[in-house]
C-alpha cells in the first residue's frame, strides 16, 4: 500500500474528516478526534496511528514501524513507509485504529456518524 491508497482508505470510512494541522501534518479524524497522521505531501512515505494496546510493543518490535512521536503514550505507532507491510495488513490497521477512536466517542455521536462498529 502507498500513502495515496491509506489516504483514500482513511477519506472512506464514515464520518472521516481530514484537515492540516502542526503546518505540514495531514489529520484524519472521527468525531473530532484523531486516528491517522502522515505529512501533507503526496512524497510521504509513513503514515501514523492508533493501534490495540496487545498489539503496540509486537508492532513496534518490527523492522520500519516505531514509536510515534509525541504520541506513542496514547499507543500510536508511526509507520516508516506503508510498503514495509503488506496491504491487507496495512488497511486491517488503519481500520482498526478508526474503530478504536470511534469508539472512545459518545453513543449520540456515533448515531449521528452512522459507523457501524
Amino acid at each position: 500500500m502507498n500513502i495515496k491508497q491509506a489516504k483514500t482508505l482513511c477519506r472512506s470510512l464514515p464520518g472521516a474528516t481530514e484537515d492540516v494541522k502542526w503546518e505540514t501534518n495531514l489529520v484524519f479524524s472521527v468525531g473530532g478526534k484523531m486516528f491517522a497522521v502522515t505529512e501533507n505531501d503526496d512524497k510521504a512515505k509513513g503514515i501514523s496511528f492508533k493501534v490495540d494496546d496487545d498489539r503496540f510493543l509486537e508492532l513496534t518490535d518490527r523492522p520500519g514501524i516505531i514509536l510515534a512521536p509525541y504520541l506513542a503514550r496514547a499507543r500510536w505507532v508511526y509507520v516508516e513507509e506503508l510498503k514495509s507491510i503488506g496491504d491487507a495488513e496495512a488497511a486491517e490497521l488503519l481500520k482498526r485504529s478508526y474503530e478504536l477512536v470511534f469508539a472512545k466517542l459518545t453513543k449520540k455521536l456515533q448515531r449521528e456518524i452512522g459507523g457501524q462498529q
